[in-house]
């Protein structure tokens, strides 16, 4: 038995999300039907960063075990000839048999893209969140930085999530504009339910005027889903990457 390591890249779009559920189809369930037909064995895999409805991924992680003799590096080519379109495994390889994507020493960085413009863009309508107001991305960019280090993410968090403890640490967040398009991009040790876009939805709500950037300050200390800004739209989330600096110095997005 041997543990197989996936870098999979995705438009989610057409999935309701990662994990599997009984309401629709999955990027999970699609890899494991596809790997189970390749490798002639049932196979499940363990996913980094179970994403929502509609968020794409670059460069997501997953793991599963198996019996095959197929070189590890070599999966991802017969892969990616099974699976859609939507659906691409960046890297394979073979790692220790006690390498866990979600548990293990891991630095997750996601981007949220904001197109701030008069008009939508139809090729962007997957891919950005559209805002016609005009934003402040500079008040935006400030109140960012309060959110930086460890901190009870509480107001952050969905309320429809199961976990007790909501401490996480935020190693970085920048706010860029270049012509119409703001991205945001955050990384840390780990994420709560639908945190990233709420922490998004905040900063709109700083970068319209309604917030002072020191506002978010409050919301953080809070600790309360309620005071904090909506839910920003799945689209314009995209999970960038994972990185593991204890799995050999691994940087798991693209090659070695």
């Amino acid at each position: 038995m041997k543990r197989i390591m996936l870098v999979v890249a995705y438009d989610g779009t057409n999935y309701c999300g990662w994990q599997i559920q009984p309401n629709g189809i999955t990027v999970e369930e699609v890899l494991n039907r596809h790997l189970s037909d390749l490798l002639k064995e049932s196979i499940t895999v363990i996913g980094a960063s179970r994403t929502d409805s509609g968020v794409h991924a670059i460069g997501n992680v997953a793991v599963f075990d198996t019996e095959t003799k197929i070189p590890g590096e070599k999966i991802s080519f017969a892969l990616n000839q099974r699976l859609p379109r939507d659906i691409v495994i960046q890297q394979s390889r073979e790692v220790p048999g006690d390498f866990h994507p979600r548990f293990c020493n891991s630095r997750k960085t996601y981007q949220y893209r904001i197109l701030n413009s008069r008009f939508p863009l139809p090729t962007q309508r997957l891919y950005t969140h559209f805002v016609y107001y005009p934003l402040l991305a500079e008040a935006m960019s400030e109140a960012a930085k309060y959110l930086i280090g460890e901190h009870d993410f509480k107001s952050f968090c969905s309320t429809r999530t199961q976990v007790t403890d909501t401490i996480r640490t935020i190693y970085d967040i920048n706010v860029e504009k270049s012509g119409e398009m703001i991205q945001i991009t955050i990384s840390g040790n780990g994420f709560l339910y639908n945190m990233v876009r709420i922490i998004v939805g905040t900063l709109i709500k700083v970068g319209l005027g309604i917030y002072p950037p020191n506002h978010v300050l409050e919301i953080l200390n809070k600790r309360d889903r309620l005071v904090a800004g909506p839910k920003a739209p799945a689209q314009g989330l995209t999970l960038l990457k994972v990185d593991y600096p204890d799995l050999d110095a691994l940087t798991v997005n693209g090659w070695n």
